[in-house]
């Protein structure tokens, strides 16, 4: 009888867990809808015994039913990140976990360490700039601003790392969270920045590094009651879900790239020995001796539902027949999709979206293309800057419920001239959690890819020049409107109205002024 293995995902909305034998056929899915907390401006925290712990531990109940008495081979998780938890010595958590970019309560200790260490160093060392995702800073902010808690700290951890430590009593960090950790992890040594470590955080003892499909414990009797799996089943290292997602994909050699239509747009592509190339970030990918260079942007498919909420909640569908009738151009409608800040490329929280061109013979059809063309210029611009840090890619695979929606994969076909490839199974990061399992338990060989491409989304170049056209009025239009932007951004936060944006897919937010330089300008 053929051995099974469990992949689960801790997300920002929700937690996802599959089910899969060795060849990936998906046996069971299920998931939990949980929430964050926002307990004041700029922090943003999550519930790391109720939720990160919480959420597996049901999760693997539910999908050990369905195991039917076959055996687990293994199993893997991944979440959100990168986080800061701190607990004492028994793995109790002293405080909520601290989360990834949206959190941005670091501010000057993002500017002290980047003064102190120095941003070329920084960026040399660690491979990008520091801003509210990197952890040293949050880290720092907590050793300062909660004596009481860090007096307690024996330990600290990510969200899977934490499930890891509950799991099987390990205490490790795999190596592509650890190189989001700036500018604790040393990304050319592949090890930590002892000194940096020891001038940041003193005398606080840092994780084992491990790889993410690396067996790093077995599940101890109590995890084994918990969750329901056999104890002494082997625990992988797990990683950050968007690169669990993009190895569940396929996106595994030089030149491959993973495309993420959700919530936000992301954006991971991997390569050999790369050089650190702000603004995109660089980290190590989730196999030995690979890499990535990743970027993001900040709202994406949620201005789809905004104006689909908009225009009365009109069936999807409906707004999708109504874009993919309207000529390309949306006949003369232009928008910047930066209606809650932006990423990269110029990592602006202060922008805001723009809409421009608008007249009396536009109807909601025009306004639903323009934004799948605004999102689709973004989109070409980070193709740009990834092709000019690390070459251009040689394969653009597409996943996420975007992919499902209208013409929106085709239009950016259309604007970026790429083809991209639409695999059959896109579950997600639970998924290449599975796939992780599968190999690290030795169950399949390493090369192993559970991928099977089912389309292919061709760019028709019939529309290729009025995208140029217009792409070109896109890159001005944002350093345009800027400054009057941000005078009516600091109004409505004035008014309590948004503020910096948050993006649930892990990506951060740095001000201009942290980086040493106005945003990008489109120059």
């Amino acid at each position: 009888m053929a051995a099974l293995v469990v992949g689960v995902d801790v997300g920002t909305g929700s937690s996802k867990g599959v089910l899969t034998t060795p060849d990936g056929v998906v046996l069971a899915r299920t998931s939990r809808r949980h929430q964050m907390s926002l307990p004041r401006p700029g922090h943003a925290e999550m519930d790391a015994e109720a939720i990160w712990w919480g959420d597996v531990v049901s999760i693997c109940r539910e999908l050990a039913l369905h195991a039917r008495g076959r055996p687990i081979a293994g199993l893997c998780v991944s979440g959100i990140g990168p986080c800061v938890l701190v607990t004492d010595g028994d793995l109790t958590p002293l405080r909520p976990g601290i989360l990834y970019g949206i959190d941005t309560r670091a501010s000057a200790e993002i500017d002290e360490l980047t003064a102190r260490f120095g941003a070329e160093a920084i960026v040399a060392r660690a491979g990008c700039e520091l801003s509210s995702q990197a952890v040293g800073p949050k880290l720092l902010w907590l050793r300062r601003h909660e004596p009481e808690v860090w007096a307690r700290t024996r330990r600290w951890f990510g969200s899977s790392s934490y499930v890891v430590a509950r799991l099987t009593g390990e205490y490790i960090l795999d190596h592509h969270t650890a190189s989001q950790c700036a500018p604790l992890y040393d990304l050319p040594a592949r090890d930590w920045a002892a000194d940096w470590v020891e001038e940041t955080l003193g005398d606080l003892q840092m994780p084992r590094l491990a790889w993410p499909g690396e067996v790093v414990g077995t599940l101890r009797a109590d995890a084994a009651a918990a969750t329901g799996l056999p104890a002494g089943t082997p625990v992988m290292a797990g990683t950050v879900d968007a690169w669990a997602e993009a190895f569940s994909c396929g996106v595994r050699q030089p030149g491959d790239l993973m495309l993420m239509y959700g919530s936000t747009m992301f954006f991971v592509q991997t390569g050999r020995d790369l050089t650190p190339c702000p603004p995109m970030w660089t980290t190590m990918s989730v196999e030995p001796g690979m890499m990535t260079f990743a970027g993001g942007m900040g709202t994406s498919g949620s201005l789809l539902s905004w104006v689909q909420e908009l225009t009365g909640n009109v069936d999807i569908a409906t707004l999708a027949e109504e874009a993919a009738r309207t000529p390309p151009g949306s006949e003369g409608l232009l928008l910047l999709p930066y209606f809650a800040g932006e990423r990269t490329p110029i990592f602006d929280p202060h922008a805001r979206g723009v809409v421009a061109g608008l007249s009396l013979r536009h109807r909601r059809g025009h306004l639903y293309r323009a934004v799948y063309e605004g999102i689709a210029y973004g989109v070409r611009q980070i193709l740009e800057l990834l092709e000019e840090a690390g070459g251009p890619a040689s394969r653009v695979v597409a996943v996420g419920g975007g992919t499902r929606s209208g013409p929106w994969t085709q239009i950016v076909s259309d604007v970026s001239g790429i083809r991209q490839l639409v695999p059959e199974q896109t579950i997600g990061a639970s998924y290449g959690d599975a796939l992780l399992a599968a190999i690290g338990s030795g169950l399949v060989p390493p090369d192993t890819d559970w991928t099977r491409i089912v389309g292919e989304v061709v760019p028709n170049p019939e529309n290729r020049a009025v995208y140029d056209e217009l792409f070109e009025a896109f890159t001005t239009l944002y350093p345009t409107t800027r400054d009057h932007v941000h005078q009516l951004a600091e109004m409505q936060e004035a008014a309590g109205g948004p503020g910096p944006a948050h993006a649930p897919d892990g990506g951060p937010r740095r001000p201009a002024a942290a980086a040493g330089r106005r945003p990008w300008d489109g120059t």
